[in-house]
C-alpha cells in the first residue's frame, strides 16, 4: 500500500504539471490515502457488525480487511473537499486523480497477494494456480491468484486513462470523462473477477457485496459519461475550442487531420487547434503578405484571431496596409478582440462582428483569405470577386479531398471561368487562386 501510494503520488504530480495545475499532489495523496485506508477498513468491519461489536479493537486494528468500496467512497469524499479547498474544478480534480488511483490500486493488490489475505480465487487446475498455506486466510489448495489478475488489468486501465487524459491537452474533451471511464472500467474489472473470488454471495445469493458496488460504479460512470458528452456536443465547436484555449493556452501540436492522397503524412505539419490554419499555412500567409505587399487584406472567419495576427505581422514589416477581418459569433469575436488588443498589432487590423456576406468593404482587395463556415465559402468568393484587384490573390482554407466541399466549389468556379485554381497539398487543403480576366 505504501509503494502504491508513492507511485500514485508521482503519477498525480506528473498529471497536474502537464495540465498546468497547482503542484499540490503531496497533500492530495496524503489526504486521500489516509481517507482511503480508514474508509476501506470501516467498510470491511461494518459488513460484519456482530464481529465488530464482539471484538471492536481487534477488528478495527487488524492487518486484514480493507474493502475496495470503502476506499473508493472515502476517496471520493476527500477529493470533493480538496477540490473546494484548492479551487480546482471538481471534474478536473477527479480526472487528474483517476489514473493515479488506478495504478495505486493495482500495486496495492500485490500486498493482497503476498499476505494471502483471502483475496484469492476459487480452486483451479491452471498451471499458474497458487496456494497460500501460511496466508492470513490460509489455503493449501491451488487457487486463482486473482490479485495478479487485478494488478495486470489495473495496469491496462491506468495506461488507457493516462492516454485519455493526454487527449484533453491537445484538443477539447468533456471534463469528467476520465473519472467516468475510471468508474466504468474498474467496476467492470471488479465485477468480473468476483465470479472467481471466494467472497460470499450475499446479494440475492448470486453476487457479492463488492459486485453490487462495482455494478453501481459502472452505472454511475455511464450516467456521467452520457451527461457530459451530451452537454459537450451541445456546445458550438468554436466555443469548445475557445474554452480549451483559455484553460490550456495556445498549444502547438502535430496535425491530426485525416491523411489524404495529396497529403499522406499530416503529422509532419503543426497546428494549434482543429479550426485555426496549420502553423505552416500561417507562415505561408505571412510570407505572402511580405512578398506581395497588399494594401487591403480581407479575412472571413476571424475565430481566435491567430491567422489575423500572423498576417498583421507581415503588414507591420511592410509598414503599410490594412486587414479587415470579420467574425459573426459575438462570443468568439469578443475573444479575438482581446487577443488583438493585447498583441500590439491593433493599428493594422479592423475587426468587425459581422456576417461575411453582409460586410461592406471599400476599395480593391489585394489578398482575400476565406476561412469561415465551410458551407458559405463559395458564396464568399462570389461575393467579393468583383472587388478583387486584377493581380490579387484568393485563398480558401479546408480544401482537402477529404473535406471536399471547398475543393469542389473552387473547381466549379474555375470551370465557370471565374478563377484560376492551384490546389496546395496541405493536411486540410489550401486553394490559391486568382480572378480571371
Amino acid at each position: 500500500m505504501a509503494i502504491g501510494t508513492l507511485i500514485a503520488y508521482f503519477v498525480l504530480r506528473a498529471d497536474m504539471l502537464r495540465r498546468k495545475l497547482a503542484d499540490v499532489a503531496d497533500t492530495i495523496i496524503l489526504v486521500t490515502a489516509l481517507a482511503g485506508i480508514v474508509g476501506a477498513k470501516l467498510y470491511h468491519v461494518l459488513e460484519r457488525p456482530a464481529d465488530l461489536f464482539a471484538h471492536p479493537v481487534a477488528e478495527l486494528f487488524s492487518r486484514e480487511g480493507f474493502a475496495w468500496a470503502g476506499g473508493l467512497i472515502a476517496g471520493i469524499l476527500s477529493l470533493l473537499w480538496l477540490a473546494r479547498h484548492y479551487k480546482i474544478p471538481i471534474a478536473t480534480m477527479f480526472d487528474v486523480a483517476a489514473p493515479a488511483a488506478a495504478l495505486g490500486y493495482a500495486i496495492g493488490r500485490i500486498g493482497c497477494l503476498v499476505s494471502g489475505d483471502g483475496d484469492y480465487g476459487i480452486p483451479t487446475s491452471l498451471p499458474w494456480g497458487m496456494s497460500f498455506p501460511h496466508g492470513l486466510v490460509p489455503t493449501t489448495e491451488r487457487v486463482h491468484p486473482t490479485p495478479i489478475y487485478e494488478f495486470l488489468v489495473g495496469l491496462v486501465i491506468f495506461g488507457y486513462l493516462w492516454k485519455l487524459g493526454g487527449k484533453s491537452l491537445r484538443k477539447p474533451r468533456p471534463q469528467g470523462e476520465v473519472i467516468a471511464e475510471y468508474f466504468i472500467w474498474t467496476g467492470v474489472a471488479r465485477f468480473l473477477v468476483e465470479f472467481i473470488r471466494i467472497n460470499p454471495r450475499s446479494v440475492f445469493g448470486l453476487f457479492s457485496n463488492a459486485q453490487l458496488v462495482a455494478f453501481l460504479s459502472m452505472i454511475v460512470g455511464v450516467v456521467i459519461l452520457f451527461y457530459i458528452r451530451r452537454e459537450f456536443k451541445g456546445k458550438k465547436q468554436e466555443h469548445r475550442i475557445l474554452r480549451h484555449s483559455s484553460e490550456k493556452g495556445d498549444v502547438v501540436q502535430p496535425e491530426y487531420h485525416k491523411a489524404t492522397p495529396e497529403c499522406p503524412n499530416p503529422e509532419s505539419w503543426r497546428m494549434f487547434d482543429s479550426m485555426t490554419a496549420e502553423v505552416e499555412v500561417l507562415e505561408f500567409l505571412q510570407s505572402l503578405v511580405t512578398t506581395t505587399k497588399p494594401q487591403l487584406i480581407v479575412e472571413t472567419g476571424t475565430f481566435m484571431g491567430i491567422s489575423t495576427l500572423w498576417m498583421a505581422e507581415g503588414v507591420k514589416q511592410n509598414g503599410f496596409g490594412k486587414i479587415v477581418t470579420c467574425e459573426f459569433d459575438p462570443v468568439v469575436c469578443a475573444k479575438a478582440k482581446e487577443r488583438i488588443q493585447d498583441s500590439g498589432l491593433k493599428k493594422w487590423i479592423d475587426l468587425r462582428n459581422e456576417s461575411s456576406l453582409e460586410i461592406k468593404i471599400n476599395g480593391a482587395i489585394d489578398l482575400f483569405f476565406s476561412d469561415s463556415a465551410i458551407e458559405i465559402r463559395e458564396q464568399e468568393v462570389r461575393h467579393f470577386l468583383p472587388q478583387m484587384s486584377p493581380n490579387g490573390l484568393i485563398l480558401m482554407h479546408d480544401a482537402s479531398s477529404h473535406l471536399k466541399t471547398v475543393r469542389e466549389a473552387a473547381l466549379k468556379m474555375e470551370q465557370e471561368g471565374l478563377i484560376s485554381v492551384l490546389l496546395m497539398p496541405t493536411p486540410r487543403g489550401l486553394v490559391l487562386a486568382q480572378k480571371r480576366a
